[in-house]
């Protein structure tokens, strides 16, 4: 995974299953509330970035809602391979969104590790790990109603204090036709405690179908620790991209290169001054002293930010 420091041309393999059996390790970018959305995906894209998911969807606001599908999901012809990624608890509300993206996107996830509060108090998220039948359920119900056979369906979970109810669900999905399943290597209690990757290896070598591993992958460097410790076919990455986009291309910190290509692809998508300003806070993190943070990060306008990124950067 590892070679020349170089901007890597985007993946040509665009059906998701197929960079699976490639014979080398898939990389992602993991489903991030308010930030993968589709200006951040072309840009890790240009970075080594595999496969990319967008934030998570409520499936029933998405299927009820035109406005809901407006706001919440937009893609492009160079935005594949792409995996959407929904919060669900009915088997035929997940079938009707999966049926409206079908076209437009390579596959859809089931959020079965949000730990969020609200999403465990409406049924949807980490809740589902204690309901394997159900998983199984809507699982089933896409497999059956999306006549594309290489349209994938995979699952996205937290770990059980007791690993065998782990395994137990995941081999419950692989039965029913899962395409893969990504492990957060932590319970839903834990926030920021150490990433079980014993468990997630454990797991792997229980299935037969593709797991990807997630939790504190910060640089590419990680993703091959994490890949060789646990066994697994795919490494996922969430804050580790937010804070260097180029991080899969096998850089340190973001290039500045990166940081312009920010700018460009953000201005050309018409991205919120918000997303666009709070993106650039996560690159340029570990660029900037406190005393610059302290004045970068509170301009509020898009040609102040351009002007302090060419007068500091040459941006």
């Amino acid at each position: 995974m590892t070679g020349d420091i170089v901007e890597t041309k985007p993946c040509q393999l665009k059906d998701p299953m197929d960079l699976f059996h490639s014979g080398r390790v898939v990389k992602i970018c993991a489903p991030m509330v308010r930030y993968s959305k589709l200006a951040f995906r072309t840009l890790v894209r240009k970075y080594g970035c595999d496969l990319c998911y967008t934030p998570m969807i409520v499936a029933a606001d998405f299927v009820r809602s035109a406005k809901a599908r407006d706001s919440e999901f937009t893609t492009n012809k160079g935005d594949h391979p792409l995996i959407v990624q929904f919060a669900a608890k009915e088997a035929q509300v997940l079938c009707d969104a999966a049926r409206i993206v079908c076209p437009f996107a390579d596959g859809i996830d089931l959020n079965c590790g949000c730990p969020q509060r609200w999403a465990m108090a409406e049924g949807y998220g980490a809740c589902l790990i204690n309901k394997p039948e159900l998983v199984r359920d809507m699982v089933r119900h896409v497999r059956n109603q999306i006549d594309n056979p290489r349209f994938s369906v995979s699952i996205k979970i937290r770990i059980h204090e007791d690993l065998k109810r782990t395994v137990d669900l995941c081999q419950k999905a692989e039965a029913t036709g899962v395409s893969w399943i990504t492990v957060h290597g932590r319970s839903v209690e834990e926030r920021h405690q150490p990433v079980h990757y014993d468990a997630i290896k454990i797991i792997k070598q229980s299935m037969s179908i593709p797991i990807v591993a997630n939790g504190d992958i910060k640089t590419l460097k990680d993703a091959e620790n994490v890949h060789h410790l646990t066994g697994a076919d795919g490494i996922m990455a969430a804050r580790g991209l937010l804070a260097n986009p180029a991080m899969f291309a096998g850089y340190e910190e973001t290039p500045l290169k990166c940081i312009q290509d920010w700018v460009d692809i953000a201005l050309e998508h018409g991205t919120p001054f918000t997303c666009f300003h709070h993106h650039l806070m996560y690159m340029m993190e570990r660029l900037t002293s406190k005393q610059e943070k302290k004045v970068f990060n509170v301009l509020s306008s898009t040609s102040a930010v351009l002007d302090y990124l060419n007068d500091h950067y040459g941006v």
